[in-house]
């Protein structure tokens, strides 16, 4: 029996043995696939949760930028039509201006400028919404100057004695061939500072030679880039060390703005070579990933807790000693409590992480809405630019009845803009829609006439190819326009280039309306992706690819098709098709049975 007992015993220890190399092995294994896969994790969703970060940078960017512009435009005409008025040239004139400070405050709040000053011929203050600006000496000051030589409009940008810049609009006031004042304008741009303040990102624009003017920080104004980077404390190696080891990856950062790495995405404003930029930080990136990480921590965590209690279940079993598997069983079971507890922390994390997610996707959907609206407005203003420059000239003509009609063209411009708002509100809110029955002839000359200044300044030709008889279709002709419109415009940025620029435009009547627009430009590069969203052929400013892409959802809703091809004499057709509408109604959808 003694013999026995040493035999027995080794071929107890002999499997304990085996097993325990295999386990090893197993936690071996299983410990690189859990660094392969927390850093390919990391790096991949680093790249991602990146690029989203930069994609809604770049769209908040080009609202700033669309935004400022904007502002600029609209007041650069002010100092045109006030230069013009017959009380402000009387009271210049008689150098009574009892009542012209009032006359500037009723304009200011119409406008939305600053302040509207007027300068007598020495540059004297003698008129302003800013009673502290009375009597005020502007003689040395470039824009009183650059007005005084110039025809023109002119603008400049001045560095305030209380800190900031100034912006401001002038033009001299002539009456009988003699400058006798200048009418100033100042543009309020402080005022997108002030909404800028409320983000957490970092923002400001440069001039042509590269001097910020406009900042969420106000100790940058006046500086350059470089400079203004430049005022952050100076970070320690040991800082820099301790930030690139807590980090899981490296973040491509452009810049370190108060110690913490930031992104840098610039835009251009098309206004006298002005660039916008901001500073966005990677502080959310970087949360977004650390918590999936913690999470497949979480799980790898509870894999080695189960295989580390497999192994010691299976190793008690064959275990001599019941002290020494109790004792290994109460350590297993307080390993346990720990991780439970990691994990209920870890689940916390992700729940906050979720909610953050969910803000973020709120974020976007509201910039590509506010994109968007900036699109459809385009028009619209535009043509009231156009109209605007017309009735000033009728004005400047003597002939006041010609002129309120372009005002009146401009007033129904407004009404459209707002029922273009109206719409998208309803298109997001995908509500029922009321329809009722259109003359798409009569829809395609108003949109015509929309356009018509355009086409005429580009000296386009333009041919219409119509059916004798009236033709019908069941929808909404605010939105159809609305249609026809982006299709006229991009036909007409196609060939406004050309030599012979040309847009044809052919109405067919069959088993359903088709409605053609061709022109003579340089054709469709890329037809697979042309009704995507921000798909566009455009230069920077000029638009941002959602024209087609809500025509073509408007026609769909309408029950019809908007399709696009190659002419085969070189430019692009774009084709409507409709269902008809007749006394009968629409009894079948010829263009949904094809689909």
């Amino acid at each position: 029996m003694e013999n026995l007992r040493p035999e027995s015993l080794s071929d107890v220890t002999t499997p304990i043995a085996s097993s325990n190399w295999r386990a090893r092995l197993v936690s071996g294994v299983l410990l690189v696939v859990a660094f392969a896969t927390l850093y390919l994790t990391n790096a991949i969703l680093t790249e991602r949760f990146t690029q989203s970060t930069a994609n809604r940078a770049e769209l908040r960017l080009a609202l700033y930028g669309s935004n400022l512009q904007s502002e600029l435009q609209r007041n650069s005409i002010v100092p045109q039509l006030l230069a013009r008025d017959p009380s402000l040239i009387s009271a210049l004139n008689s150098n009574d201006f009892t009542q012209t400070s009032q006359r500037l405050i009723s304009f200011v709040d119409e406008i939305g400028a600053a302040s509207l000053s007027l300068l007598d011929r020495d540059g004297r203050t003698v008129a302003s919404t800013e009673r502290v600006n009375i009597s005020k000496s502007h003689r040395e000051k470039g824009y009183f100057i650059d007005a005084v030589r110039s025809a023109n409009t002119v603008f400049r940008v001045v560095e305030k004695e209380t800190g900031g810049f100034g912006f401001y609009y002038s033009r001299r006031v002539d009456d009988q061939g003699q400058v006798i004042g200048v009418i100033l304008v100042e543009v309020d741009l402080q005022k997108f500072e002030r909404a800028w303040a409320g983000i957490s990102e970092a923002v400001f624009v440069t001039n042509s030679e590269g001097i910020i003017t406009l900042s969420t920080e106000p100790k940058w104004r006046g500086m350059s880039e470089d400079q203004a980077i430049a005022l952050q404390s100076p970070e320690s190696a040991l800082d820099r060390a301790l930030r690139m080891t807590t980090d899981w990856g490296d973040s491509p950062f452009n810049a370190y703005v108060a110690g913490q790495a930031v992104m840098r995405i610039q835009g251009r404003i098309p206004f006298r070579g002005w660039q916008i930029t901001t500073f966005t930080a990677y502080s959310s990136v970087r949360e977004r990933v650390n918590a999936i990480l913690a999470f497949e921590i979480m799980i790898f965590a509870v894999l080695f807790a189960v295989g580390f209690y497999y192994t010691s279940r299976r190793n008690a079993s064959k275990v001599i000693f019941f002290q020494r598997e109790s004792l290994a069983l109460r350590d297993l079971n307080a390993r346990l409590h720990r991780e439970i507890a990691e994990r209920e922390r870890m689940e916390k994390t992700l729940q906050v992480a979720e909610q953050s997610l969910a803000q973020s996707s709120k974020l976007a959907a509201l910039g590509e809405m506010a994109a968007a609206v900036s699109h459809e407005l385009n028009q619209p203003l535009a043509a009231m630019k156009t109209y605007l420059a017309g009735a000033g000239l009728l004005l400047r003509r003597n002939r006041p009845d010609e002129a309120m009609v372009a005002f009146q063209r401009m007033d129904d411009l407004v009404e459209r803009m707002g029922a273009i708002t109206r719409q998208l509100k309803s298109h997001a809110r995908k509500g029922a829609e009321k329809f009722s029955p259109i003359d798409i002839a009569a829809a395609l000359d108003s949109s015509i006439s929309m356009m018509d200044p355009q086409f005429r300044l580009s000296k386009i030709k333009l041919t219409k190819i119509l059916p004798d008889e009236d033709v019908f279709v069941m929808g909404d002709r605010m939105r159809l326009e609305q249609v026809l419109i982006n299709l006229l415009r991009n036909a007409h940025d196609a060939v406004k280039n050309e030599t012979h620029p040309e847009i044809e435009i052919i109405l067919n009547r069959g088993n359903v309306v088709t409605l053609s627009v061709r022109d003579n430009g340089h054709g469709i590069s890329d037809l697979e992706n042309l009704f995507e969203p921000f798909q566009t052929t455009k230069a920077p400013g000029d638009g941002v690819g959602l024209g087609l892409a809500i025509s073509s959802g408007i026609i769909k809703d309408l029950g019809g098709r908007l399709t696009a091809r190659n002419a085969e004499n070189g430019g692009a057709v774009f084709v409507i098709e409709m269902p008809i509408f007749n006394q009968h109604g629409i009894s079948e959808n010829p263009i949904e049975a094809a689909e």
